[in-house]
């Protein structure tokens, strides 16, 4: 796919100025066709300053989002997926929960052939929380990585993708 088709088929990229939504909003998600199915590759994306709200306390809750994963035919557009976890900021949810959301959005977006969604929650009380989610398409080699992945998990952030 010519670089001039992706371009027509986004219609957050580039556009003027950017409306933002202040609650979640997965039809903000736009995905490009990945111009190398043929190759099993990782996209690594971090998104260092995510915002929800606690479900109880109505407090913000900071941390890391670490997406990573192995594209099939279609690829998350990155400032799509920037307005969609920005609308993520009203939304009160437990940091389990919004990982999971996150990972789920995803999978139904792309069917990527694995991906995983690691959650490195700031301190609250003195306690991180560090949720990850993780799909394979059922493939045996993904399915290998997986269970890899989730047996030797390590939540250094440095050691993550």
């Amino acid at each position: 796919m010519n670089t001039q088709n992706r371009e027509e088929e986004l219609s957050k990229l580039g556009q003027g100025t950017t409306e933002y939504k202040y609650n979640y909003d997965p039809k903000l998600l736009e995905t490009f066709e990945n111009a190398h199915q043929e190759n099993d590759y990782w996209v690594t994306l971090n998104a260092d300053e995510f915002t929800s709200l606690c479900p109880i306390t109505n407090q913000p809750d900071f941390g890391t989002l670490i997406i990573n994963y192995i594209p099939n035919i279609n690829m998350v557009e990155s400032k799509s997926l920037k307005l969609y976890l920005f609308s993520f900021i009203n939304n009160g949810e437990f940091h389990e929960d919004v990982v999971n959301k996150i990972g789920k959005d995803l999978v139904k977006l792309m069917e990527p052939k694995y991906l995983e969604v690691v959650g490195l929650f700031y301190p609250r009380g003195n306690i991180s929380i560090h949720p990850t989610f993780s799909y394979h398409n059922g493939k045996k080699k993904y399915k290998k990585l997986d269970k890899h992945r989730f047996l030797n998990r390590n939540i250094n952030p440095q050691r993550i993708g």
